[in-house]
């Protein structure tokens, strides 16, 4: 827990006044719609900056070569089959890095598209493992003004100009609108999972608008965070004359339609009693949810047209692949609102079709406007860009700059006819309202896609978990738009309750506080995957029944994949092994209980654990043939994916994991329960496939029985797993332990018996596994002198400071998760172990003021790592008693704090990985020499754990310091 003054930190924020003038933050102060005082803020003019990839020096190049050559000819392997290599260097123009990004769109594992700071929407994320960066220009908002005499007109798009995107400015595509906004006086501002975009007097300087951002991500609903869609609201003030008159009306006496409004004051600046008596019960009901307020000072009003354009893409060049058709709809539900969807689904009978790119699951987005008695919506279902399009780009601008709004009855039109090959098909939604001098109104969008199925490369597909809501029509995009713009408000209400402790707490610094929550955003953007239910849609694998257990049927005949089935009783591991998908199972699944050898008593504490759950649970836990069909515990929320990052295309890499999961687990522990469940039931299944690795390019299997995988797959997850393939991760020192500490810090945090229970088995076999490691018998495991670690490009030599100090957190953790199960003799072994192996562990390493990378004889041997103090991060964070006494953890982290943090840009980058003891980077290899987010959070985080706290929060400032600010690298 955080406690003391932490005001020693450097203040590093950036006040809203510095970017926004006083009187327009007042006159904002009204339904959210000023910017918070912590966010991350940006200038709309503001140019992102250019990031460099990291350099591999000569000598690295050399040592790499073979590797390289190898990782040429599996990538070109893999594109002859029509698939992405997970690890591909060679091909960056698709996962180019940005530093143009805002906050993302959309819950979480629905497809994602992220919206840049500048109001760009790019970084397309719909199809699973592909990352489309580039932005679709056709996609903006835009506005258009003008005042009563027609003596003042604006028309521009709300996003600076890129002419280097847009073209030449005669053709009739979208070079030809307004791109007049400067940006200079346009700011952005960031607090996840919101954002807001203020103008202050642009385009028009007599007009401040507000633009916020919201995405439904709320802690704890797994509902409404699962949902494709966002909402932007825009309210526009007049600052251009003085308050005259404020006309207030309280309804004392309605009718029953008129109920929802007792009570409730309607400010107006010519509405009577009777006027709003007559109002249909659609602009009254839920009058929270389309916030209107207009003050009339009696001068001169300006007509407001806000307008969405949207091309028919899913970014890249989708837009061009043809047959794709749009479809103006205007449904009314409590509210009236209306816009247009566009669809990829080829049903007979739908009117809204769309075909993308070949093999790929349907894709339909919705954009829509809330139409109330003030706002007036229309839509313009079809436009293109070329000049052969019936009505262009060109002709769509002129009509709203002239009138302000489009045709009534496009509505009627119908759905369109299908876009050719080569054309690009694009739809409007206009919103117009009158706003008074001084005045203020509300227009709410909302953006809505639906992509119901999940295809992976290999075949299996599955029901995005928002289906379990909204259905598997392509359609509900609507459904999705319309909700949004009815319960954006709860949503914000729900967030607000979410971050106010955070922000209002003093002793926080101000830039920890808005960049605790920006860095969630890997959580949206980070190409997340989250399916409904563990079974595929369909699925090319044979289907089982549930008294069997067999091998998975692959694409090989040849192949051979086993399973591991446990003895609860005894944690010990039997094997079964089919080929090509015969039956491979044992008579009944499990030997009778009578039959069995009972070693150890789980069960002596009944209130903690009986032998019927026990033996229920374990069997339940080996049962089914794949990951994906592991039983979830209580409420079923699905099966969750993401990847390390979008030039990394693994899902759930597991080292990572390692430091990513307490956000899961803290914000959707149900989710990180279930990633466990999953890489608990793979390490009880072993996968024969041979694969060549590419550092030695020697061969081995894809998976063994016992070792945690790297990852759950890339082509087919839950079923392929360990895309990776440069080393064999079987071999890897830190893989098991991490599991180990993961499953005991959850069991720990959440307390769900259920999942000790469900997980045991695997965890025992973990361990188990390890004691091969252990070649001298001193209870301490050694590293092989290769990169046998998180660390894949870093070798080790016998003993290391990070998978010993991990190995002994893991011999703590499992006694105390053996204890809490009933599992005696298994806690007496692992406490036992780790008393043996401590003293063997300090004897090797501990030099007086930290501890030795390793223990072998290379140059590097003495490196002081920053992550040296994994295990103790885990240890101090699950409630265990630390692994080493105060001195050497305070020591060694003192020594980190003054050699790989400060000495390093003066602690303005974060901890570097390795450094010399005189004050030197290590830089043996590529990853010595970087500096890694999550490991620098993490020795922070220890840090506090230790008392540190001042030494903690300047480590992590390094981090927010090069990551996010406009000095680092953005």
């Amino acid at each position: 827990m955080v406690s003391g003054n932490l005001f020693h930190c450097r203040k590093h924020s950036w006040p809203p006044e510095e970017y926004v003038s006083r009187a327009t933050l007042q006159l904002m102060d009204f339904d959210s719609a000023a910017p918070p005082e912590q966010a991350w803020r940006r200038r709309l003019n503001s140019h992102a900056n250019i990031l460099k990839e990291f350099s591999v020096t000569f000598m690295e190049a050399i040592k790499m070569v073979h590797l390289g050559i190898r990782l040429w000819s599996y990538i070109r392997e893999e594109a002859a089959q029509g698939r992405t290599a997970p690890i591909d260097p060679f091909t960056r123009e698709r996962c180019k890095p940005s530093a143009s990004q805002g906050v993302p769109l959309g819950g979480m594992g629905s497809g994602n598209i992220s919206r840049g700071f500048r109001g760009e929407f790019r970084h397309w994320q719909i199809i699973p493992g592909l990352c489309e960066t580039s932005p679709v220009m056709a996609n903006q908002f835009s506005i258009f003004i003008s005042r009563e005499g027609g003596n003042k007109s604006y028309a521009s798009v709300l996003a600076p100009g890129q002419q280097e995107v847009l073209g030449k400015s005669r053709d009739q595509g979208i070079s030809s609108w307004g791109w007049n906004l400067s940006g200079q006086h346009s700011t952005y501002h960031a607090l996840f999972p919101r954002a807001w975009t203020i103008y202050d007097g642009e385009p028009d300087p007599e007009l401040k608008i507000s633009c916020r951002q919201i995405s439904p991500f709320i802690p704890h609903n797994y509902r409404e965070s699962s949902l494709p869609t966002a909402v932007f609201v825009y309210t526009p003030f007049d600052d251009s004359g003085r308050l005259l008159m404020d006309v207030v009306i309280r309804i004392e006496k309605i009718t029953k339609r008129d109920g929802p409004l007792v009570g409730q004051e309607i400010r107006s600046p010519r509405a009577s009693r009777e006027d709003l008596k007559r109002r249909p019960l659609w602009a009254f009901d839920n009058p929270r949810s389309v916030p209107l307020v207009l003050v009339n000072t009696g001068r001169e009003r300006a007509k407001v047209s806000l307008l969405l354009t949207w091309a028919n893409s899913i970014g890249g060049i989708s837009h061009l692949s043809g047959d794709h058709v749009n479809e103006p709809f205007m449904l009314v539900h409590r509210q009236r609102w209306s816009g247009w969807g566009t669809s990829t689904s080829q049903a007979s009978g739908e009117p809204l079709i769309a075909l993308l790119t070949k093999d790929n699951p349907p894709v339909t987005f919705a954009i829509a406007a809330c139409e109330t008695q003030n706002v007036n919506v229309t839509v313009l279902p079809c436009f293109g860009l070329s000049e052969a399009s019936c009505i262009t780009a060109k002709d769509m601008w002129s009509t709203m700059a002239e009138a302000g709004e489009f045709d009534r009855e496009n509505f009627n039109s119908g759905h369109s006819m299908p876009s050719s090959p080569g054309d690009t098909l694009c739809a409007a939604v206009s919103a117009s309202t009158w706003v008074e001098p001084h005045g203020k109104c509300t227009v709410a969008f909302s953006l809505g896609w639906s992509s119901p199925k999940v295809k992976f490369r290999k075949g299996c597909s599955y029901h995005r978990r928002y289906t379990k809501y909204y259905g598997t029509s392509e359609r509900s995009a609507l459904d999705l738009v319309h909700d949004a713009l009815t319960n954006y408000k709860w949503w914000e209400e729900e967030i607000e309750k979410w971050q106010s402790p955070i922000l209002r707490d003093g002793r926080l610094p101000e830039w920890y506080k808005f960049t605790l929550f920006n860095e969630l955003y890997f959580l949206v953007a980070g190409g997340t995957v989250w399916i409904d239910s563990p079974s595929p849609v369909t699925n090319n694998k044979s289907s089982f029944s549930s008294n069997q257990h067999t091998s998975t049927n692959v694409e090989d005949p040849d192949v051979r994949v086993t399973e591991a089935k446990v003895n609860c009783r005894q944690g010990a591991v039997i094997k079964h092994t089919g080929v090509g998908g015969s039956d491979s199972t044992a008579a009944n699944g499990f030997e009778d209980e009578e039959e069995k050898t009972h070693t150890g008593s789980l069960c002596k504490d009944e209130s903690v654990v009986t032998v019927l759950q026990e033996k229920r649970n374990c069997y339940q836990s080996v049962q089914s043939s794949t990951l994906c069909d592991l039983p979830i515990d209580g409420d079923d929320v699905g099966r969750f994916l993401y990847l390390e990052g979008v030039e990394y295309i693994m899902w759930c890499t597991y080292d990572v994991h390692f430091y990513a999961s307490f956000a899961l687990l803290v914000l959707f522990p149900k989710i990180e329960l279930n990633i466990q469940r999953d890489f608990a039931k793979a390490v009880l299944t072993e996968d024969e496939r041979e694969v060549k690795f590419l550092a030695e390019g020697k061969w081995g299997i894809r998976k063994v029985r016992g070792a945690v995988p790297h990852d759950l797959g890339t082509h087919d997850p839950w079923h392929e797993m360990n895309g990776y393939n440069i080393h064999d991760t079987s071999r890897w020192k830190d893989l098991n332990s991490k599991f180990v500490l993961q499953v005991y810090r959850d069991f720990f945090a959440t307390g769900d018996l259920s999942f000790g229970i469900d997980v045991w088995p695997a965890v025992r076999a973990a361990i188990e596994y390890m004691d091969q490691f252990d070649r001298d018998c001193d209870g301490l495991i050694e590293n092989e002198g290769f990169p046998d670690q998180t660390y894949d490009t870093w070798t080790v030599h016998g003993v290391s400071a990070y998978c010993g100090c991990l190995w002994l957190a893991v011999l703590q953790a499992a006694a105390a998760m053996a204890d809490r199960l009933g599992d005696k003799d298994f806690a007496e072994r692992c406490q036992s172990k780790f008393l043996q192996a401590k003293p063997v562990f300090e004897a090797k390493l501990w030099n007086g003021s930290y501890f030795n990378y390793d223990s072998g004889s290379s140059s590097n041997s003495r490196s002081i790592q920053a992550d040296q103090l994994a295990g103790q991060w885990y240890t101090a964070s699950s409630g265990l008693p630390p692994l080493f006494d105060d001195f050497k953890i305070r020591s060694s982290l003192q020594k980190i704090y003054d050699f790989n943090v400060m000495k390093v840009k003066g602690g303005r980058m974060g901890a570097v990985n390795g450094m010399h003891p005189n004050g030197k980077v290590d830089v043996s290899c590529m990853q010595s020499r970087e500096i890694w987010t999550g490991v620098t959070y993490g020795v922070a985080a220890t840090m506090i754990h230790a008392g540190m706290v001042e030494q903690a929060f300047t480590t992590a400032e390094g981090i927010f310091t090069s990551g996010w600010s406009e000095e680092g690298f953005g």
